[in-house]
């Protein structure tokens, strides 16, 4: 596993493009370096999604380098903590080889949201906000 100062966690979704990228950078920037953040998707889209890098951006995170990518890679390698943040993902890896512990947080899909291009910004900062609250939240309970 992980040494005793950084932990592994790896955040899954299904495309890799929303949810599972704003995690990866918040997990990393609310951790201050004890946690290694990864996320992938069981079926990568091949692409972030502009508006989840616009999310980021207005708390002033960190957002270059973003890339969709398979969870593949992963499958075999130690993680502290697997995260999956859909149902999707839930389905497609109910179980992680090399986890110490597996958690399913559903978000909402913010790239499902409808309407004008303000409304669907205010669902991906919504799902940012949840995000950030839950992943916060865990931080502060497991110390």
């Amino acid at each position: 596993m992980a040494d005793s100062e950084t932990k592994r966690v790896l955040i899954l979704c299904t495309g890799n493009s929303c949810r599972s990228q704003m995690a990866e950078v918040i997990w990393r920037e609310q951790s201050d370096g004890r946690w290694e953040a990864i996320s992938a998707g069981s079926r990568p889209s091949g692409y972030v999604h502009p508006m989840a890098l616009k999310a980021l951006e207005e708390i002033g995170l960190p957002n270059d380098g973003l890339t969709s990518k398979s969870s593949d890679p992963y499958i075999d390698q130690p993680f502290d903590l697997v995260v999956t943040v859909c149902g999707n993902a839930q389905s497609d890896c109910p179980v992680w080889p090399g986890a110490e512990q597996v958690l399913h947080w559903p978000f909402e899909d913010p790239a499902d949201a409808t309407g004008s291009d303000d409304q669907k910004m205010d669902c991906f900062r919504k799902v940012r906000d949840q995000i950030k609250s839950t992943i916060t939240e865990y931080l502060h309970q497991n110390k």
